[in-house]
């Protein structure tokens, strides 16, 4: 199929030349700045399943093996985030699969950053948790690994993370709450904020031919070496180096397992072999651990500025209240829908609604009064709760003599009291900053947007014909509160063709 003909090519070509991708949903973001190739490898193939009770035993070897491992490896692909309604490439219904066809792309229910981990994503975190699993590769890009709470050191994302940017001069990493607009490794609209630095941005998601960066390859590689049960989740193992990763244990003795609901190229190299839903096999080998799976809770964060200035005959104080990014004013607050300003007890100031970024508002009032605001954040679709209300105090003195805030332990109170409740929305400042020149005082706010508990499947459940996705959400409070050549010295991502 030549690029002309591609049903999408008119999508590609825009994508290139705008900022169209930023607002194109889970099914196309990636698949779309993907630069055009004629054949990506095998698509569209079968899939098949287990008889409940062979998958039953199946799971049983498979807990038998990870409970004896010394040092256990899993390598995922794109199978372990459907059930977050993050379409596969190569499945009977995978974009790639439906792009030959010339049928439609599925549609998202959510945006790709509001995405939530599965049922296998948090198991993985138990398994981390336990001391069982030392490392976690991913050929993934939507960062879930990472937004699960796998530690970073303990993860290599072969062909990136579209919610990362990374200084190419020091190195530092920005994992934002907002898709980066580009991928290829070009420089992004944002700089280094260390004071010393200050370089430009790169994406960190790679295209066809872009060489996977030694950074990840490395550790993926000498884990691989040490692995005595490398464990393959939801991938079709076709994309070159990438796939090879696995065989490195062989050579000490290690052994293979696949998880996969299609046949790999790799099958014949597995000790264990099993066609099943990975969330199902998961879950059944969790259970066999005794392990629990933790609940997700995603945290999101947003800073409050206000500014403030005397007027020229000292009675009136020009105010500025901005809500913005902890990511940089320019940055996008994406899961914040509108704003409401309500004044507590003074009917003299009228509220407002602030429905278009930047969220902001100027008001002009007497020096000697003080001012009661509440703050409704509504949120967006795919949050667990539909606002939160934040009451903010303003007196006009800004004053440096307030005690330190632990950031940390207010961010891990802040999970602790949600993991013990049935509701988000909570909310809580973690860092609080001044500015004497214009007087500016700037409070950072996390917020609980999404608590996910997991259910795990029963061995009853598992002999059954019919599945559920494992995942179950909490109930909510209403009122609130892939790439690669074949391997040389530079790894390139090509599909096994």
């Amino acid at each position: 199929m030549s690029h002309l003909n591609s049903p999408l090519s008119h999508i590609r070509l825009l994508t290139r030349n705008s900022d169209f991708s930023r607002g194109l949903t889970m099914s196309l973001g990636y698949a779309e700045k993907l630069s055009y190739i004629e054949d990506v490898g095998s698509v569209g193939m079968s899939e098949h399943f287990e008889a409940p009770d062979v998958l039953q035993q199946k799971i049983e070897q498979l807990g038998s093996l990870v409970q004896k491992s010394k040092h256990l490896v899993v390598f995922t692909g794109a199978g372990i985030s459907t059930s977050c309604g993050i379409p596969d490439f190569r499945g009977p219904k995978g974009i790639w699969t439906l792009q030959r066809e010339g049928k439609a792309l599925p549609e998202a229910s959510l945006p790709f950053h509001r995405a939530r981990p599965s049922l296998t994503h948090m198991a993985l975190v138990a398994l981390e948790r336990a001391g069982i699993l030392k490392f976690v590769i991913s050929q993934n890009v939507d960062g879930l690994h990472l937004r699960s709470g796998i530690p970073r050191k303990k993860l290599a994302e072969l062909h990136g993370n579209s919610f990362m940017e990374v200084c190419p001069s020091c190195g530092i990493e920005y994992t934002r709450d907002f898709e980066v607009e580009t991928i290829g490794l070009k420089e992004t609209s944002r700089r280094c904020s260390d004071e010393r630095c200050g370089a430009w941005l790169k994406d960190t998601v790679l295209d066809w031919e872009d060489a996977l960066p030694s950074k990840e390859m490395n550790p993926a590689e000498k884990h691989c070496r040490m692995a005595d049960v490398i464990l393959c989740l939801g991938t079709s193992l076709q994309i070159t180096p990438a796939c090879n990763l696995p065989l490195r244990s062989l050579r000490g003795g290690g052994k293979i397992v696949i998880v996969n609901l299609q046949k790999t190229p790799k099958d014949k190299k597995a000790a264990l072999l099993i066609h099943g839903h990975v969330d199902k096999v998961i879950s059944g080998v969790l259970d066999i651990l005794n392990l629990q799976i933790p609940p997700f809770v995603r945290i999101d964060l947003f800073q409050i500025i206000l500014t403030q200035a005397l007027s020229i005959d000292e009675k009136y104080v020009n105010w500025n209240l901005r809500v913005a990014s902890v990511h940089g004013l320019k940055a996008p607050l994406p899961f914040i829908k509108s704003i409401e300003i309500s004044f507590i007890d003074n009917k003299e100031y009228k509220g407002a609604i602030l429905q278009n970024e930047p969220f902001q508002l100027k008001r002009r009032t007497l020096q000697s009064k003080s001012i009661e605001m509440v703050l409704k954040f509504n949120f967006i679709d795919g949050c667990g709760c539909r606002f939160t209300k934040i009451n903010l105090s303003v007196n006009w003195e800004v004053s440096t003599d307030l005690l330190k805030i632990d950031k940390d332990a207010t961010l891990q109170k802040l999970r602790d009291a949600v993991t013990d409740e049935t509701c988000c929305g909570k909310n809580a400042v973690i860092d609080r900053n001044f500015i004497t020149s214009p007087k500016t005082e700037v409070l950072m706010y996390a917020v609980v947007t999404n608590v996910v508990t997991y259910k795990k499947t029963t061995t009853e459940a598992v002999k059954a014909d019919t599945l559920s996705n494992g995942v179950k959400r909490r109930k909510d409070d209403a009122n609130g509160p892939a790439t690669s050549k074949k391997r040389s010295k530079v790894h390139r991502r090509k599909s096994r063709l």
